[in-house]
């Protein structure tokens, strides 16, 4: 495992939008958005909302199809896709949020397994997690595993363009996603998971990382990425933090590899 800092930063502006998930699992999510904490009066229509074309054409086959969530919403899945390391770097991320998670959380995009579980039961009774996602199948999905928890929202948005006010978010996390992004979406997720968290608040991402040269799950992933995570490579090639613009690096940032260099869990402290 290994650690390293960096400095700077600043920030931009939008508005926030709640999802009301309809409680047919069989229907889509009801066209019904609330502004949350919004700078406008607006209700942003389903149509501004578009599943991206990465996802549509790469990605449809593991997070769009119907068939695909209930094949892979299995937590010993999860776990071997990661190389039985999903609740490691699960806990790892959490463990910078603390054992009582308080104030206003966000996580951006839906995660298999019980990752979201797991952040509400640290939720303190008056904080709250909102999760954002793109793909409605994937909100209906993560309904049903926190059905009941009050302080858990989910909205309906695109992680490049946020309708959240700037430093709305006491801590942010990004949890597998960027490595399933083009480039210029992946920019544009980083720098709004930055925008939306306040100063002094944190931005975890947990993804992929190059791997050491004697990591024999190196000379494995290659094929397996460039076969079915076309984009992940990027993440081998360039820090998270370069694709940050100067004018928004944080206060701080620290890094963590695991598994011989495979993941890296990387926090920014604004």
């Amino acid at each position: 495992m290994e650690k390293a800092s960096v400095s700077s930063l600043a920030m931009a502006e939008k508005s926030s939008e709640e999802m009301v998930v309809s409680s047919d699992p069989t229907t889509s999510p009801q066209r019904v958005l609330t502004i949350v904490e919004s700078d406008s009066d607006s209700v942003q229509n389903e149509s501004d909302l578009q599943i991206p074309d990465y996802l549509q054409n790469t990605y449809w086959w593991a997070y769009l199809h119907p068939n695909a969530v209930r094949f892979f919403e299995r937590q010993w899945l999860v776990n071997l896709i990661l190389w039985g390391n999903f609740a490691r770097l699960r806990d790892h991320a959490l463990a910078e949020i603390g054992d009582r998670l308080e104030g206003r959380n966000l996580q951006v995009a839906c995660v298999y397994g019980d990752f979201t579980p797991k952040v509400a039961q640290r939720l303190a009774p008056d904080a709250r997690l909102d999760v954002v996602d793109i793909a409605p199948v994937q909100l209906e999905n993560l309904k049903k595993k926190i059905d009941g928890v009050a302080n858990v929202h989910l909205q309906r948005q695109d992680s490049t363009r946020l309708r959240i006010a700037d430093g709305h978010y006491d801590n942010t996390i990004v949890f597998f996603l960027l490595h399933e992004q083009p480039l210029e979406a992946r920019v544009e997720t980083i720098r709004e998971a930055v925008r939306v968290t306040r100063p002094g608040g944190k931005v975890i991402f947990v993804d992929y990382h190059r791997p050491s040269l004697i990591n024999p799950f190196r000379y494995v992933m290659i094929p397996i990425l460039r076969l079915l995570e076309p984009f992940a490579m990027d993440m081998w090639r360039k820090e998270i933090i370069d694709w940050l613009p100067e004018s928004m690096r944080p206060a701080q940032v620290e890094k963590e590899t695991y598994f011989g260099g495979l993941y890296q869990k990387v926090v920014f402290t604004r």
